[in-house]
């Protein structure tokens, strides 16, 4: 990492001289133009991508920070250093990475990644593979994680660091090497973060200001740490974070999130047992690591196997009903009680990634002024973290040079612009970026599209043809469906794998396999170009033959050579169908567009067998563009897997029976949605 020739030091020297010399005239100018930025955006790429003032980093292993109930975590400390790797003296702002995937991960992930002979390399390899137009292309995106700087937010960022930074990377609590059971984000693990944080504050080679940086995981303690408002945290940058993990990613329309909870289980409990060799070597092993490592093997799989087999309501065991309920512990220590954050907030995220559920919300409940509060969303999936997005012509900046724009305006005060930019950058499904004042945007018009029986003579090839148009039909018809396993191919299993499906184009980019187990309804051609942004509900008046049911639906985007592509989806197990009035959104007509499920037992509404009842399915908010010659699709399926599986309790109630759609002009189906425009008659 560091350089060892006098005319590499001699050179350094200067720079920094010349860097201090210019600071403040060098940040100033033009602010940002649009989602690319402008000239300020060149600014801030020149300022991560160019020579820093430090031409090493330090690094300090397995450090121990000791909590307040005694359990030590262990952390990785990377300082900026000279070419000979000696620390500075300088005392310099911290950014804090709280990880369950072991830093070991992150340590050789970025040394590999940010080698000066490896990185060239890697990024030629990168930018050189071109998989387009082959029925693996979806592979382009994932390894332009690299090329377009997204990676470098999950690992460690040595620019950053050699930019003036210290990076302090933990592992949590039961994880990695870090004593105690993993505590996956509930209280004592908050807890841990906040006294991280002031352990940071105060260091000898801290300044006391603290930033916080991430993915995933480590973007959703960042929301829990600043909900908190602890002193010493002066910005955050949440690269994908969730909000709400019962109605992410656990049970989303209260079906158990099978395509990622065993995986992702599966990975942080095999990755916590790996002992720390170096331990082992020198004598100093941690037998308190491994007695905890004993007593909590399998975090968290009780759940998750009693949510699978459990036969009926009355045998759930209480590890699995505390997650059924809304006061349990678990439920509310995953709310991201963001309407508490002042903390400068930067958030990406998207509409296809695990947690498009919450990010949105999340930005919209930060009471922070626009500017101290910025969104991204991309349109890609949880592993492409801005892969193939970012960094180009008419895209925004790469997320490595938009986090230290960030944290350099507010750990460092420099007037960089960056609080001009946005604050909404938007990636517009099927066109291009956008920037605008908020979210969902401006000058949207609601409108009911109805579900007709009447062939739409687009997709032959669906469970039913229908249509969906601006009048509601006055013909009576019940259109059945049964559950089926076509969506395995799609762009929710895509979604709920976290991308890895997403490298094949004909699941997730086409939905014509999965509408084969669809009841499918599509407006004529559009004769000009439509606007959907924000939040849109299928209403469905259904009829069962069992006492529960599992309902989804998409809203797609029809091209004129028939390609079907998902804009956005949604799910609800049918005696989970109700839904908080205080907490959902309502459309001026009364319909409700944005249903807040209970998700509990003590709500759960049976169905009565052959009777009526009404499901509103809630689908994620987005923002599209629907061209001219392009139609509108409903798609309404029985089953979802792997996006979700109704818990076994409501699946064995369900006995995947045949579900239906009653057609009935007095209680019509419909979706509304938020258009630009609304579609003629």
């Amino acid at each position: 990492m560091g350089r060892s020739s006098k005319s590499v030091r001699l050179l350094a020297g200067v720079i920094t001289l010349v860097a201090v010399l210019v600071a403040p005239t060098a940040v100033s100018g033009a602010a940002p133009s649009g989602p690319t930025g402008g000239s300020a955006a060149a600014r801030w790429a020149a300022s991560h991508d160019g020579p820093q003032p430090h031409a090493g980093v330090n690094v300090s292993w397995d450090v121990p920070i000791r909590m307040s109930d005694g359990t030590v975590l262990r952390a990785n400390v990377y300082r900026p250093a000279d070419a000979r790797e000696r620390p500075t003296s300088t005392k310099t702002p911290v950014i804090v990475n709280m990880t369950p995937y072991t830093k070991l991960v992150s340590s050789i992930g970025s040394a590999v990644t940010q080698h000066p002979v490896l990185e060239p390399f890697l990024l030629q390899l990168a930018r050189s593979i071109n998989l387009s137009g082959t029925p693996i292309d979806g592979i382009n995106d994932i390894a332009h994680t690299i090329r377009d700087g997204g990676a470098k937010t999950f690992l460690v960022d040595f620019d950053l660091v050699r930019s003036g930074y210290t990076q302090v990377v933990v592992d949590v609590r039961g994880t990695g090497f870090s004593q105690g059971k993993w505590d996956v984000f509930q209280d004592r693990e908050q807890r841990d973060t906040v006294e991280v944080i002031d352990w940071a504050s105060k260091q000898r080679w801290s300044n006391g200001k603290v930033g916080m940086s991430g993915v995933s995981y480590s973007a959703i303690n960042q929301i829990q740490a600043a909900n908190k408002n602890p002193k010493a945290l002066k910005a955050i940058f949440p690269v994908e974070p969730g909000g709400d993990l019962i109605r992410d990613i656990v049970a989303p329309g209260g079906a158990l999130g099978v395509g990622f909870l065993p995986l992702w289980l599966t990975l942080v409990n095999t990755t916590k047992m790996i002992p720390n060799v170096a331990s082992m070597l020198n004598g100093t092993f941690d037998w308190k690591w491994l007695a905890d490592r004993i007593a909590d093997p399998l975090t968290f799989y009780p759940q998750l196997l009693a949510g699978l087999f459990t036969p009926d309501i009355a045998s759930v065991p209480p590890e699995l009903k505390e997650l059924l309920e809304t006061d349990s512990e678990p439920r509310t220590a995953w709310l991201d009680r963001a309407e508490n954050i002042t903390t400068p907030t930067f958030i990406y995220g998207g509409w296809f990634d695990l947690f498009t559920n919450s990010e949105v919300r999340m930005y919209n409940k930060i009471p922070l002024p626009p500017g101290k509060k910025q969104l991204i969303m991309g349109d890609g999936y949880h592993l492409t973290i801005g892969g193939g997005q970012q960094g180009r012509a008419g895209t925004p900046p790469r997320l490595d040079v938009l986090q230290k724009a960030w944290f350099d305006k507010w750990l460092k005060g420099i007037d960089n612009g960056i609080d001009s930019y946005g604050p909404v950058n938007l990636k517009q499904v099927g066109d291009s970026w956008i920037t605008a004042q908020q979210f969902p945007r401006a000058g949207m018009e609601r409108q009911r599209l109805y579900l007709s029986d009447r062939r739409s003579g687009t997709a032959p090839y669906a469970v039913r043809d229908g249509s969906l148009t601006p009048r509601a039909p006055q013909s009576r018809a019940r259109m059945t469906i049964a559950p089926g396993l076509a969506p395995v191919c799609s762009r929710d299993a895509a979604q709920q794998m976290a991308g890895a499906l997403a490298i094949f184009p004909f699941c997730s980019d086409d939905a014509r396999i999965s509408e084969r187990a669809a009841l499918s309804f599509t407006t004529p051609p559009l004769t000009t170009t439509r606007s959907v942004s924000g939040y849109s509900n299928v209403r469905l008046n259904t009829v069962l033959d069992a006492t529960d049911g599992y309902w989804t639906a998409t809203l797609n985007d029809v091209a004129p050579d028939g390609t079907s592509k998902v804009i956005t989806s949604g799910q609800v197990v049918a005696s989970l169908r109700g839904y908080d009035r205080a907490a959902s959104q309502f459309a001026p007509n009364g319909d409700v567009i944005d249903p807040f499920y209970d998700l509990t037992l003590s709500t759960r509404q049976r169905v009565a067998p052959g009777r009526p009842v009404s499901i509103d399915i809630g689908l994620l908010p987005t923002e599209a563009i629907v061209k001219p010659g392009h139609r509108l699709r409903v798609d309404v399926f029985a089953m979802n897997f792997p996006r979700g599986l109704p818990l076994r309790p409501l699946l064995n109630e369900s006995g995947l029976r045949p579900q239906h759609i009653q057609l009935d002009p007095s209680r019509p189906s419909f979706v509304n949605l938020p258009l630009s425009t609304p579609i003629g008659g």
